[in-house]
């Protein structure tokens, strides 16, 4: 499976992202990022890929929640919210997974970093601080948004991976293995293509 953390495009347009999400023949989910416009949503609806911004789906025994856009910039781009709004629908799906019996792994792919881990750029750490309180209630978090900051880094038993620019060749590679114990193993490699 395929998961696209958002900048699908740089400020549109948005058909750009479906030459993108052509080029894959696995399954993928995707959300906005920040520098997408939020017209880029129904072009979302409409493409193969399955649009996870605000949505959760689970797939056997893995939960996917989504949340495009990120916490407030000082550029002003077209897809922030705040972080009451990030908080607030993070809490509803979160807890949604948590409360489904039927899935014991819960992965949030969300655009903006949770504030504290591979969100660090000169000035310091950027990230969102409502996603940070979700870090120990999710076993993997995939991000994006701050792309001088790629990296994977394991905070309690949650994994947060920012794979970097797809544009610049990176990647990561995920590998969830649960071995129906309960003992749930998550590996992360950054790679470049």
């Amino acid at each position: 499976m395929i998961l696209i953390a958002g900048d699908i495009t740089n400020f549109g347009p948005d058909e750009e992202a479906i030459k993108l999400l052509n080029m894959f023949e696995k399954p993928i989910m995707a959300i906005p990022g920040n520098c997408d416009l939020r017209t880029i949503l129904k072009v979302l609806d409409k493409s193969k890929a399955t649009n996870l911004h605000n949505k959760s789906q689970r797939i056997g025994n893995i939960t996917f929640i989504g949340l495009g856009g990120s916490n407030p910039t000082p550029f002003d781009t077209p897809f922030e919210l705040q972080e009451d709004e990030i908080e607030s629908d993070l809490e509803k799906m979160i807890t949604e997974a948590e409360n489904d019996q039927d899935s014991n792994i819960v992965v949030l792919l969300t655009h903006a970093p949770p504030y504290g881990t591979v969100d660090e750029i000169p000035i310091g750490h950027v990230g969102s601080t409502a996603i940070e309180k979700f870090v120990g209630r999710v076993d993997l978090i995939v991000c994006g948004h701050i792309h001088e900051a790629r990296g994977v880094i394991k905070v309690g038993k949650t994994i947060v991976v920012n794979p970097g620019m797809v544009s610049e060749g990176h990647g990561a590679i995920v590998t969830i293995t649960d071995e129906n114990n309960g003992n749930v193993q998550i590996n992360a490699e950054l790679i470049d293509v």
